[in-house]
């Protein structure tokens, strides 16, 4: 597992367009408990739909294999993305969709998938104020490996 953290949370109900804010007292609980157990200084909410103009330049910001000086982590309150964990010598594909949490320790070589027609509300967690920061790590193997599109419906 390499300290990768993954849970289930329970389902909060909420409208999908509901503002950022909402999502956030929705699941302040569970929030301040990640918090507590890990540091974390800010959380706040990442939205994106087919229709945002910039989605394709959104989902390569995030195609690179890169590390973080921190703990990734994200809790899906809709949609879904696929995280690519590259742990020794693999990788190891994980689909994450409405209600999963993933925790991807500092250091882990990763990248992030949302697919050519992303839709998903994330809740991100930070101990650096600056939020997300990525080192990358220069080396083109997501570019080698099936994307979302070729794997989406399968089973992972």
């Amino acid at each position: 597992s390499k300290g990768i953290r993954f849970e289930r949370w329970p389902t909060q109900a909420l409208p999908g367009d509901a503002a950022p804010e909402r999502i956030l007292e929705a699941y302040r609980h569970e929030i301040a408990k990640l918090k507590t157990e890990n540091g974390f200084q800010t959380a706040d909410v990442v939205s994106l739909n087919p229709d945002n103009p910039q989605k394709d330049a959104f989902r390569q910001k995030f195609l690179d294999e890169h590390t973080h000086s921190e703990d990734e982590v994200r809790f899906f309150v809709r949609g879904q993305g696929i995280f690519y964990l590259h742990l020794g010598d693999q990788v190891f594909a994980v689909q994450c969709q409405k209600n999963d949490l993933i925790s991807v320790p500092a250091g882990t070589r990763h990248w992030f998938d949302m697919g050519p027609e992303p839709e998903f509300t994330c809740i991100r967690l930070f101990t650096n104020p600056e939020g997300w920061v990525a080192d990358f790590t220069g080396e083109d193997i997501a570019g080698r490996l099936p994307r979302f599109e070729a794997l989406e419906g399968t089973t992972l």
